[in-house]
């Protein structure tokens, strides 16, 4: 883990991270030393707040409120669904052009409960052999939307332990170096709450993603 995080983002309100891969938000989710929350709270030397959340394997950005009238603004953002988020995401198969994935999902934990209203916008940028490179932008927030819609349409994400296949996210280990979920939350859109403009923050691929893609040929900032 590292000593700090990179800041991608920072103004008088807000401050987003590239979270790396590996680790959680919160304390409380597991027995991890070292969570985003407390490394943030000190390095900047002072409280932060968490407006939404990425799984632990999940890299990109991961935005924070300095205040406490901040944070009850935004998280009402998120919670209307007024965030725009854009990941990358390295799947099994060749996937679709475009596509809009409209199915229903249920509490992660609960089979029996009610599936709620899940939509997700896939966009194909890049392929290499049977495997491609694709963008999700999530149009609802339900928890491991983009991995379980993205199984739901026979595209795994490589290095998916719940979701994905292991014979390939082993293949992907041995031959390339990913030791990760190849799931990166590149960019992020909100209301900016010093003004009425639009806030746009992006995140670098890590080394641990950028890599293995560069030695499967995969430049994705040439797209």
């Amino acid at each position: 883990m590292p000593d700090a995080l990179e800041l991608v983002h920072e103004d008088a309100k807000l401050v987003a991270v590239n979270k790396p891969s590996g680790m959680l938000v919160h304390r409380g989710w597991a027995n991890d030393d070292v969570v985003a929350v407390d490394l943030l709270h000190a390095q900047l030397g002072q409280r932060v707040w968490p407006l939404h959340r990425l799984d632990r394997g999940t890299s990109g950005v991961l935005l924070f409120a300095l205040d406490v009238d901040t944070a009850r603004e935004l998280s009402g953002a998120f919670e209307r669904g007024e965030v725009h988020k854009r990941y990358l995401a390295l799947v099994r198969g060749h996937a679709p052009a475009h596509a809009l994935i409209d199915h229903g999902l249920r509490h992660v934990d609960d089979k029996q409960s009610e599936r709620k209203p899940a939509q997700t916008r896939v966009r194909r940028l890049a392929e290499f052999e049977r495997y491609s490179v694709v963008e999700a932008e999530p149009l609802t927030g339900r928890t491991h939307q983009i991995r379980r819609h993205l199984k739901h349409i026979a595209h795994p994400i490589i290095g998916d332990v719940r979701y994905g296949k292991g014979a390939h996210n082993r293949m992907f280990r041995e031959r390339f170096g990913l030791h990760r979920l190849a799931l990166h939350a590149a960019q992020l859109r909100i209301a900016d709450p010093s003004g009425t403009a639009e806030l746009t923050i992006c995140a670098p691929l890590p080394e641990d993603l950028s890599g293995p893609l560069a030695a499967m040929g995969i430049d994705l900032a040439a797209i």
